[in-house]
């Protein structure tokens, strides 16, 4: 694994953005990592547009192809000391919190977080913005 996905990513990925798409596309052998909270994130988007069924098939794919991480007590700490001192969405915090955690690079288009000065690295997967 080499990267961290956020449910931006994802579900980016999903809809067939680009470039978000390919560069998630060229990763896929390497299976991303994502933690859990962000695919319970991507779970009730895709049921609330899509259906229930929807849903369920997404997330078996997922867990087919990326390294899902289940949070455990020391990262949930880490997440809420983050929550605590930045102002974003619990769920982003969560991404950021994993890939600090085994030091990846974060890939996201997510302006909340893009626009932070982070303790990861972070990849803007929204292309070049004119």
């Amino acid at each position: 694994m080499s990267v961290c996905l956020d449910s931006w990513a994802v579900l980016a990925w999903l809809d067939g953005e680009q470039p978000a798409h390919d560069r998630i596309e060229q990763l896929l052998n390497d299976r991303p990592l994502m933690s859990w909270v962000n695919a319970v994130e991507v779970y009730y988007r895709v049921e609330r547009d899509h259906g229930r069924s929807e849903a369920d098939e997404v997330l078996t794919g997922l867990r087919k192809t990326f390294e899902l991480d289940l949070p455990g007590t020391t990262l949930m700490i880490e997440t809420a000391r983050l929550k605590a001192s930045t102002p974003i969405a619990l769920g982003d915090c969560f991404a950021i919190a994993t890939a600090c955690a085994r030091n990846l690079t974060l890939l996201t288009g997510d302006p909340e977080i893009l626009d932070r000065d982070l303790p990861c690295p972070v990849e803007d997967l929204r292309g070049s913005r004119t």
